[in-house]
């Protein structure tokens, strides 16, 4: 048998909510397959501990995160707490430092979710962005010069270096090939004549190795448009740490709400471990009411499977999530039913058992 070490950062508002059910169903998959196991170590790291120590996670974290296979994380930010400091000093200190430069977030509408978009067809929205997950716009990069003074400046500079622009795409072109899919490429380079024209560039290089994935390159609010107008165009899709982060968001508007929405945080030379997580926020406004949705949540432990070498397990997963959803019967107030959280999970759980 073998068992994987789970740190478990539950986080803040629902996170810790959502999280339980996830583990769950994570460890209910491993009494039915019989072959894996769990061990799960919680840590209490979030804005509540940032509120009685002055620190999102202990000077040693890292340290302490290091020793696990997977990292599984409900939900970071809190009122009182500037959003910048709970996402720098948790969330992106664990992208960042464990060099989890692969970002994979599934777009797709499944049986039994509901999609604002009249007169689309369940399959024409199945998208996988794979969004590079830490550079770009996200580097950090930047100053504050003469605060509060007339004069005063601010600097947020992208940083695209070659060896992580053409990792991130090469990732995208393999997995393409691997699922037999079109790979689009989503930039702006007619507008920022250094990065993304870079970013082009890098594409083209790295296409001509793949002459049998089929490429389109879009800039970012074409495809914004074109997502919403003919969705079934996207497939495989590789973009900026920025533009992966807005467009994803409004791929989960299309397929769901924010509720159905996963998110993997990998670093594919598994020389750190990666980091799982539904991409809803902490929702602090329904924190505690035992509503919110945790098929995201559920959702990122398939990937967490994926991720494990057994797919099959999180197929199975994802073919329970859309039980529940067809059924209708136990779905939370987001998905227009009165479930609440843990009724959701048991249900999911019902039908992992067949």
């Amino acid at each position: 048998m073998k068992e994987y070490k789970i740190a478990v950062i539950a986080g803040d508002g629902i996170g810790p909510e959502v999280i339980d059910e996830g583990i769950n169903v994570l460890n209910e998959v491993a009494k039915v397959d019989g072959d894996i196991a769990f061990d799960f170590t919680h840590f209490p790291w979030g804005c509540e501990y940032y509120a009685e120590t002055g620190k999102m996670m202990d000077d040693d974290g890292m340290e302490k995160l290091k020793e696990f296979d997977a990292i599984y994380l409900g939900a970071v930010g809190f009122p009182g707490v500037p959003d910048h400091i709970s996402l720098w000093d948790l969330l992106l200190k664990i992208r960042k430092g464990f060099d989890q430069y692969i970002n994979i977030r599934p777009i797709t509408l499944l049986n039994g979710a509901p999609c604002p978009l009249e007169g689309v067809k369940r399959e024409e929205i199945d998208m996988l962005f794979i969004r590079e997950n830490s550079e770009g716009e996200y580097a950090g990069a930047g100053d504050w010069l003469f605060k509060g003074k007339p004069e005063e400046v601010v600097l947020q500079t992208g940083v695209f270096s070659r060896k992580g622009t053409e990792r991130v795409i090469r990732y995208a072109f393999e997995e393409a090939r691997k699922m037999n899919k079109s790979l689009t490429s989503i930039s702006k380079g007619n507008a920022l004549n250094y990065s993304m024209v870079f970013w082009d560039q890098i594409f083209d290089e790295v296409s001509k190795e793949y002459p049998d994935v089929q490429t389109y390159s879009y800039l970012v609010d074409a495809a914004s448009m074109l997502m919403i107008k003919d969705p079934k165009r996207f497939e495989v899709v590789v973009t900026s740490n920025l533009f992966g982060d807005i467009l994803t968001d409004l791929g989960a508007a299309i397929a769901g709400g924010l509720g159905l929405a996963a998110g993997a945080n990998i670093n594919p030379e598994r020389d750190y471990p990666s980091m799982f997580e539904p991409i809803h926020g902490s929702a602090p406004d329904i924190a505690g009411e035992g509503i919110a949705n945790p098929l995201a949540s559920i959702w990122s432990a398939s990937q967490m499977f994926d991720y494990f070498h057994r797919p099959d397990l999180g197929a199975r997963v994802l073919k329970a999530i859309e039980d529940v959803l067809t059924e209708k019967e136990y779905v939370t107030p987001d998905l227009g039913g009165n479930a609440s959280t843990s009724e959701v999970g048991a249900r999911v759980i019902h039908y992992l058992k067949g």
